[in-house]
């Protein structure tokens, strides 16, 4: 479903025929989740290798899927089901009845299952990274939510949640529920509870049991320990998104039933849009009609497979154009470096070479100590040959020959082909490619490489990297220490804690520091390269002061690499390192450190930066991510820059942000983005992402990242109160971080067409603003905005449009009729700034306004929305819609809805009931208390 713009790298009339020609069976091979005839092949499922092996947590799983296939196909109206699901064991798993994976891994799997290092602990959730009707990452469970069966009471049957998780990463649609805000003041006064549809009912709880609606409400706030406990039996049929545990509850929300006025994330993302309108507008819905007839489709097929020996190929091109901008250079010190710190032990590698014809280095090595890995390093190549033609294909059929050699078959392989050559014959090997079960990753090197060769890895599920020819660039590096084994067991793989790279003048220095935390400090490794001649002079202290030098790294001269191996466990802080270039002319000096996690069952901050697809065509902007975590749980308030490397103009930096405007969807949930515009030339674009987090900052989260199903905490009964057992919250008693952390990842490549040769015209509009807030406050309203920039989130808006409202579905059909708010006196701030601005509705409403249907209804409720202007008149699109209550009388509660009239009956006769009970206890009392004086003083008079 991710939009890929048709504009993109074109691939040849030979290469689109093949692909055409290809079975869908092979098509279907690492692209994803497909969606034919009616039923979805190759959804995954992946066990993360740190879940305890349980065959009961399979069983959960497919039951599960099978029952939410069912539901779905009800709920989409005889739309969609699960036709084929695999499910990922992890190779820690002693059971060995499960197929050999093929292009199956766990950082590809749409639903994952793991422990949950974060607040919410069972809480079923889904990553969105973006906007409404936009794909989502992955979907995650606990393996407690899938084997404790007493959850369910909270959060409904394990089918129906995944299926409202389901929505979440297909089709972008949000939770219509708000934890925050519960309850809301709709147009006619009155409290409502934040819910769609409006159809299901309950009553109002306070903390010692029911209450009276206006208990819950002190000066128009509502108090906290209030909460409504919905009824167990419903006639409501919708919605999935906000309440699937109900029984009755079988569908989404639709224009009928959706509630407009709540104040939740659906609501804000999508326009007011139901969910149903959502996801008929998706790409599923377009390109599929109902099933006619009444049968169910049949149940999932369910495919479980496992990782074997895992075996990795290096395909490296030797054509002479890697003579050209010491490109073999480039390849040698960050091959050397993955073989000495990245591959993981126990993995089987080869390397293959290829010019014009391809060529075997080394067969299969079985990498368990450092002699292997030297071993390995001496295989690859030391000169690029005369040879300028290129043949991907022969190198790859040679590389398919080496890890065909541990099984058989390549299923499960890895091939890292690196190339600068072009070659319009890649097309011919892509059946075997697809048919192989390989995973490609790519490196293009330099401006002639290949254009098709991110189609071989977007094809086999792998990623596509580019290296410019900037002698200070890291990218190749970087690339490398990016490709890990894909198990998604961040305990055994290799972190990059900096890379960095200068041109350094002669007797000049490179100067730094680089923080390595607590949690890892296992296996790290400065890596030091240059460009000519011998070492630089190398100073690093540790944070206890102790002194390396030059002598001190393992110097392979050859390469022109300096490699020092931390023992043991690093010592936490900031280390620092000087490189002085003691060599007569400037040379690129570079450092990179890596490190692994220094506790097992603590998981280190990662990063993961990628960008939303694999092209774009000016002026459309790229959207750039980075997703900065502890396992699970987001990292706020860090500071994340990304570096974007064309083909031939300079880098260019952009600080990305998580304040839930702009490119940003939700604040605070530790995914940091940014809209990228700044095309220099056509051709291929780097991405590199740099985290830093400073010590004196907090890095508690609110909440954990991704939309959650709801948690229901009980329900009303019979007429009785039955609470459900309190949800589960996992504290974070970790302490305080004393150094902070960094951390780089490399972002993959992008390609971009289109871009003028010339001056570029203004073509870029302010951003739409997705965080429009109303609060009244006495006889006035104060808006609140993150302000957009004159181009999407950069630079500074020229002026702002606000009309108001008070009907929802005039500002909403139509929103240059709405009233236009004067803001002459509103000055546009600084992209990312946040913006107030209060005026008085009185001043712009003065009656009953004029309904679609002619009618008049007076309201108490306003609705505002805006949008930006830049100083070409450029604007951006129109806001999410807020609204606020325009009065309140004094010292009363807002209107009682029908059902809280009855609750409040009921509260008063049971409240006179209690009176009676209460008399008659004291009357009893006091009669006895009476009985017991009269025999005391009879007693008295006898004596």
């Amino acid at each position: 479903m991710i939009h890929r713009d048709n504009a993109g790298p074109v691939c040849s009339l030979k290469f689109v025929a093949l692909l055409v020609a290809l079975s869908p069976e092979l098509l279907f091979l690492g692209a994803g989740v497909q969606l034919r005839d009616n039923g979805y092949d190759g959804l995954l499922v992946a066990i993360n290798p740190q879940v305890s092996e349980d065959q009961n947590l399979i069983a959960n799983i497919k039951e599960m899927l099978t029952e939410a296939s069912s539901y779905l196909f009800n709920a989409t109206k005889r739309r969609v089901f699960y036709r084929n699901i695999k499910i990922l064991i992890p190779a820690t798993w002693k059971a060995n009845n499960y197929s050999k994976i093929k292009q199956e891994s766990y950082e590809k799997a749409n639903v994952i299952v793991t422990d949950w290092y974060g607040a919410h602990g069972n809480d079923p959730s889904t990553l969105q990274y973006r906007g409404c009707g936009k794909e989502g990452k992955f979907i995650h469970f606990t393996p407690d939510f899938l084997l404790n069966d007493d959850l369910t009471a909270g959060y409904g049957s394990r089918g129906r949640v995944f299926v409202h998780e389901w929505a979440h990463l297909r089709w972008g649609v949000f939770d219509e529920y708000n934890s925050e805000k519960p309850f809301y003041i709709n147009g006619q006064n009155q409290v409502k509870v934040t819910r769609c549809s409006s159809d299901i009912t309950g009553i109002f709880v306070c903390e010692k049991g029911p209450c009276p609606q206006e208990n819950c409400i002190i000066s128009k706030l509502f108090k906290e320990g209030c909460m409504f406990i919905y009824n167990s039996t419903q006639n409501a049929t919708a919605s999935i998104m906000f309440m699937q545990s109900l029984s009755s509850v079988v569908e989404f929300c639709n224009a009928s039933t959706h509630n407009q006025e709540a104040p939740n994330l659906q609501n804000q993302m999508c326009s007011l849009r139901s969910a149903w309108d959502v996801i008929a507008d998706s790409d599923d819905f377009s390109h599929s009609s109902p099933l006619q007839g009444a049968e169910l489709p049949p149940p999932p097929v369910f495919s479980l497979v496992q990782a074997g020996d895992r075996a990795v190929c290096l395909v490296l091109d030797v054509s002479s154009k890697m003579a050209e901008a010491d490109r073999l250079l480039q390849l040698q010190q960050a091959a050397e470096f993955y073989l000495m710190q990245i591959v993981e032990i126990h993995t089987f590698v080869g390397i293959a070479s290829f010019n014009s014809k391809g060529e075997i280095r080394a067969q299969l090595h079985h990498v368990n100590n450092d002699e292997d890995r030297k071993l390995l390093i001496s295989y690859l190549p030391a000169t690029a040959s005369a040879d300028a033609e290129t043949s991907v294909c022969a190198g790859l059929k040679k590389g398919f020959e080496v890890v065909e050699k541990l099984n058989g078959k390549a299923f499960g392989s890895v091939m890292i082909l690196v190339t600068s050559g072009d070659d319009e014959r890649i097309a011919n090997c892509l059946p075997t490619v697809l048919s192989s079960g390989s995973t490609i990753h790519t490196i293009a090197l330099g401006s002639s490489a290949v254009k098709n060769l991110e189609e071989v890895s977007r094809l086999t599920g792998g990623l596509k990297f580019f290296v410019p020819d900037n002698p200070s660039s890291s990218s190749m590096i970087d690339a490398f220490s990016r490709i890990s084994s894909g198990t998604g067991d961040i305990f055994q793989q290799h972190i990059q804690l900096e890379s960095t790279g200068e041109n350094v003048k002669a007797q000049h220095q490179l100067k730094s520091t680089v923080t390595v935390d607590s949690r890892v400090g296992n296996d790290t490794a400065f890596l030091v390269t240059w460009q000519t001649g011998g070492p630089p002079e190398i100073v690093l202290y540790d944070p206890s002061g102790r002194k390396y030098h030059t002598d001190d790294f393992i110097t392979n001269l050859a390469f022109r690499t300096a490699r020092l191996w931390i023992p043991g466990t690093a010592k936490p802080g900031l280390w620092t390192y000087t490189l002085n270039n003691t060599h007569h002319s400037p040379q690129a000096l570079k450092v990179t450190v890596t490190s692994r996690a220094s506790r097992s069952a603590v998981p280190p901050a990662t990063v993961e930066a990628f960008v939303e697809g694999d092209s774009t065509h000016f002026p459309h902007p790229m959207m750039i991510y980075a997703i900065v975590r502890k396992g699970l749980y987001p990292i706020p308030n860090a500071t994340v820059t990304a570096t974007i490397e064309p083909e031939t103009a300079d880098p260019v930096t952009l600080e990305l942000f998580d304040d839930g405007a702009g490119a940003d969807v939700i604040k605070n949930d530790g995914i940091y983005s940014r809209y990228f515009f700044s095309f220099a030339v056509n051709g291929r674009y780097s991405l590199k992402v740099h985290v830093s987090h400073s010590p004196s900052i907090s890095a508690q989260a609110r909440s954990a990242a991704g939309s959650h199903a709801m948690y229901v905490p009980g329900y009303i009964t019979n007429g009785n109160i039955q609470m459900n057992a309190p949800r589960k919250s996992v504290g974070r008693s970790e302490k305080e971080q004393k150094w902070g952390f960094s951390r780089v990842s490399s972002g993959g490549a992008f390609s971009v067409l289109g871009v003028p040769a010339g001056p570029q015209p203004d073509v870029f509009p302010p951003c739409k603003i997705i965080d429009l807030e109303a609060v009244k406050v006495e006889e006035e309203v104060t808006l609140s905005w993150t302000a957009p920039g004159d181009d999407f989130d950069q630079g500074q808006a020229n002026s702002y449009e606000i009309r108001i409202s008070k009907s929802l579905q005039n500002i909403q059909d139509d929103f240059n009729s709405a009233i236009l708010v004067n803001t002459s006196k509103l000055n546009p701030q600084q992209a990312g700034t946040k913006e107030i601005f209060t005026f008085s509705p009185e001043l712009f409403i003065t009656g009953p306004e004029q309904q679609p249907n002619g009618e008049t209804q007076k309201s108490h409720r306003i609705y505002v929305a805006m949008r930006a202007i830049d100083r070409n008149s450029l604007k951006s699109a129109v806001s999410n819609i807020a609204q606020a209550s325009l009065l309140i009388p004094p010292n009363s509660a807002p209107v009682l809805a029908r059902d809280d009239l009855i609750l409040k009956g009921v509260l008063t006769a049971v409240g006179f009931i209690g009176v009676i009970c209460l008399t008659i206890v004291v009357t009893h009392c006091t009669l006895n208390r009476k009985k017991r004086a009269d025999k005391k003083e009879n007693e008295t008079k006898l004596l």
